[in-house]
């Protein structure tokens, strides 16, 4: 649970979730799907009401007003990558596990281009997976496939 839990949180996301969830007790494969699974539980609440919610925050003060364009510049930054590859972009975008990448996101940018769940969220399930896989491997080493 706490994986699953450490996995929802923006910039963590499954990339600190998943070595949590092993140092915990966890074997690399229930950490691995743990992660997973609680990475993307947020992800279609942010597809389909982040616009909605920085409208909100926007009213409420300068400061938030701020932090919501810096959201968006950021996910501008992601979105020629998008517009050139589509789903591939998507995935790759959600795949690299490095700061500025990830779930969160994917979802993000995937919202600002108003795409549809039913393109976005295969994209992004696909990219967590591979981004799993590569924290798992990165972080324990190939004896993880092996349990």
């Amino acid at each position: 649970m706490m994986t699953a839990l450490v996995s929802m949180v923006p910039v963590l996301e499954l990339r600190g979730a998943i070595p949590i969830g092993v140092a915990a007790g966890l074997e690399f494969w229930e950490a691995l799907i743990a992660a997973i699974i609680g990475n993307l539980i947020p992800i279609p609440f942010i597809i389909l009401f982040i616009r909605k919610i920085f409208e909100w925050l926007r009213k409420k003060s300068e400061g938030l007003n701020r932090l919501v364009e810096r959201l968006e510049r950021k996910a501008d930054t992601k979105r020629g990558l998008i517009e050139k590859y589509e789903f591939l972009g998507l995935v790759i975008i959600v795949a690299i596990p490095l700061p500025g990448t990830g779930a969160w996101t994917g979802a993000l940018v995937a919202a600002m281009m108003d795409m549809r769940i039913k393109r976005a969220l295969p994209a992004i399930a696909i990219g967590v997976c591979i981004a799993g896989l590569i924290v798992a491997y990165v972080a324990f080493g190939a004896k993880f496939l092996f349990f």
